[in-house]
């Protein structure tokens, strides 16, 4: 029994020592995690509030803008006309030539007319005998009048002279109109211009029979002024009727092939219906064209300015950013912490977006919105400096490509 007595105090310490070993390293383990996570978290908050973006930003104007409406536009004749013979005849003359520009009334072809010249001679030549046998008739007339006045002569007998002065009168008016027609008929051996503008081509020669259900002998078409036709949606019809009833509306027509300036008109028609199958109204313009810089089938680019917005808030164009709702721009704060404001885009022109929402005189982030976040905080860089950075990271990781490509087995 005292040697059982003896052995457990021996025991009881040893286990007490373990236990507060234990406790220590635990102590210890959980202090060292704390540590280590404060530790790893402190520098990563540290470095997000000292980076910051580098954008190039623009302030929010508020301005008058000119909606300007553009579409494709084909050029035509203001008016064209076939000149054809009214009567068969052969050519006995051309005075044009092919391509040659021709003022209304100009000689262009002399006809043969010399059968149209007998017949109106022959007309002539029974007028002045229609008019011989009515004066001696209307004579006749006037004894058989006295004679019947002296009851020499029955009532019939001067009606009967009185039907022969009328029926050559018919007669006579009848030859008059024979006449008429014979000199117009003749009248068509000179062939004259009916408008202003260029001959085409010229398919006859002299000697060549012409005839009325024939070939045309040439073409004119009108140069100057001259046409153009073009579309443009349903939804600006409205507003094109509203400005087109007050006044003139200037279009402007640019050739995409030369580098000249545009050539200045006017709206002359708007079309009378909608074309329900494309959902656009067809209009022309009106130029003038003296120096033949348009052309009959051309086809141009046309706009116009209908309307204008009043007091229309505008910024660039990149500064629009296209979330998965709605449109916004970064706008950036007194703190230079920027904010994500959602947007309505009314109208894009000219590499700037007439918006709404925002406030006059904001500042709007233009470039380097793809690396920001709201709350982020940015610094303003030049345009030129930000172009040339991205210019060297393309440039950079260009070189770096052949070294991340597999070898080649």
């Amino acid at each position: 029994m005292q040697g059982v007595s003896q052995a457990k105090p021996v025991v009881q310490p040893k286990r007490r020592m373990w236990i507060v070993m234990a406790g220590m390293l635990l102590l210890a383990l959980v202090v060292g995690i704390w540590i280590w996570r404060a530790q790893g978290a402190t520098p990563n908050t540290k470095g997000k509030k000292a980076v910051s973006e580098q954008v190039v930003s623009a302030v929010v104007a508020q301005t008058d803008v000119s909606v300007r409406l553009t579409a494709k536009g084909t050029v035509s004749a203001l008016q064209s006309v076939e000149v054809r013979p009214q009567i068969s005849a052969t050519i006995k003359a051309v005075h044009i030539k092919e391509g040659q520009f021709v003022r209304r009334g100009d000689h262009l072809f002399t006809l043969d007319t010399r059968t149209e010249a007998a017949n109106l001679s022959k007309a002539e030549a029974q007028l002045v005998k229609d008019r011989a046998d009515l004066t001696n008739a209307e004579r006749n007339f006037e004894r058989q009048r006295e004679l019947f006045r002296q009851k020499f002569i029955s009532q019939a007998a001067l009606d009967t002279a009185q039907n022969q002065v009328d029926g050559l009168r018919g007669q006579l008016a009848v030859n008059q109109a024979a006449v008429e027609t014979s000199r117009v008929a003749r009248s068509f051996g000179e062939i004259t211009a009916p408008i202003d503008g260029r001959t085409g081509a010229i398919p006859i020669y002299p000697g060549s029979l012409v005839q009325p259900n024939g070939a045309a002998l040439v073409s004119i078409t009108q140069i100057d002024p001259i046409n153009v036709s073009f579309t443009l949606p349903e939804a600006e019809l409205a507003a094109l009727q509203q400005v087109f009833a007050k006044g003139e509306i200037p279009v402007s027509a640019t050739l995409e092939s030369t580098g000249q300036e545009a050539t200045k008109g006017k709206l002359i028609f708007v079309d009378n219906a909608v074309d329900t199958a494309s959902g656009t109204i067809r209009l022309k313009a009106e130029f003038q064209n003296a120096d033949n810089r348009l052309w009959p089938g051309m086809f141009v680019t046309v706009s116009l300015a209908p309307r204008t917005l009043a007091n229309a808030l505008t910024v660039p164009v990149q500064a629009v950013q296209t979330g998965p709702e709605k449109k916004f721009l970064y706008v950036i704060g007194k703190d230079n912490k920027v904010a994500s404001v959602p947007v309505n885009v009314r109208l894009i022109q000219d590499g700037l977006a007439i918006i709404e929402g925002v406030t006059p005189g904001a500042r709007v982030v233009v470039e380097g919105a793809q690396n920001l976040k709201p709350g982020s905080v940015v610094t303003e860089a030049k345009a030129g400096a930000a172009e040339a950075g991205k210019k060297q990271k393309k440039k950079a990781d260009q070189t770096d490509a052949p070294s991340k490509r597999a070898p080649e087995q």
